[in-house]
């Protein structure tokens, strides 16, 4: 009977139109009143229980990481990085999209910053290289979503929370098929683009792309790596993400600027004083 009837309150909030946090409110003091104590403030005690943990202070700073590198040059090495390798591949820009959204999610652990960050650069990339629209739209929302399950993935911090399951263990079963899902992707896009033109390889812009984008390829290495070899926690790992993303961003607002002195040249040395008026109008006359 009381089932029946949270049904039906939960039939006549959503006729009224009524937001779903507050539908979720309400079952859950319905849930409280009828099978619990009947006691409401049960309900902050274990809102409480649930936020006071210290692995929740990973969601925030991995936010913060991944806008921090998604407005600095580190995306934007990353991706230079995947252009250069994949270029003789055909729909080789289409593969490197895919593959800087799997490692851009790698680092920063949200599909939302990854598909932002990497969009930005490689949407007017791929429309300029002659990719269709739907295709760079679809490959960039697709790919984007990996975020989802490549560690050190925000969705999998929260499962874990909310079910008692070791966040590391979570981690390292989401490897695996994030990798089948980059592979099969990246497969797809290789068979319906293999009409575009291939561009050349070229070995020394691999290694220039290469020395300027080490640190970006080398942060998912240190997460994870930190996280499974008992350096550090989640939580430590975000920290550590966020930290070096930070120095690398501020980085070139300290770059020596040279003087105004030395930028513009004086010229006043070589500009004479004007001739009086006067003369000039009496020489004129006569």
């Amino acid at each position: 009977m009381m089932i029946f009837l949270l049904v039906l309150i939960v039939l006549i909030a959503l006729m009224l139109r009524q937001r779903i946090v507050a539908i979720l409110g309400i079952v859950a003091g319905f849930c409280y009143l009828v099978w619990g104590d009947g006691n409401l403030t049960y309900v902050l005690l274990d809102i409480w229980a649930a936020a006071d943990q210290e692995i929740l202070l990973s969601i925030p700073l991995f936010i913060l990481a991944g806008n921090i590198m998604s407005r600095g040059t580190i995306a934007e090495r990353l991706i230079a990085v995947m252009r250069v390798a994949m270029a003789p591949a055909p729909g080789g820009l289409a593969v490197a999209t895919i593959l800087s959204c799997a490692t851009f999610a790698a680092i920063s652990g949200s599909s939302t910053v990854t598909l932002i960050a990497v969009g930005s650069v490689m949407y007017p990339a791929l429309l300029k290289a002659g990719y269709s629209r739907n295709f760079a739209m679809g490959s960039l929302c697709a790919a984007g979503t990996l975020g989802i399950i490549v560690p050190p993935s925000i969705p999998l911090i929260l499962y874990g929370v909310m079910t008692e399951t070791s966040i590391a263990d979570l981690f390292k079963a989401g490897i695996g098929p994030a990798i089948m899902l980059t592979v099969l992707i990246s497969i797809y896009a290789l068979f319906i683009n293999r009409a575009i033109l291939r561009e050349k390889f070229k070995f020394a812009e691999l290694i220039v792309a290469i020395k300027k984008g080490i640190f970006s390829l080398f942060m998912p290495v240190l997460i994870l790596g930190g996280i499974y070899g008992g350096l550090f926690t989640v939580t430590e790992s975000a920290t550590v993400t966020g930290s070096p993303a930070a120095m690398a961003a501020v980085r070139p607002m300290f770059q020596p600027v040279e003087p105004a002195g030395k930028a513009v040249p004086m010229m006043t040395s070589s500009i004479s004083p004007p001739s009086n008026p006067a003369r000039r109008t009496a020489s004129a006359i006569t």
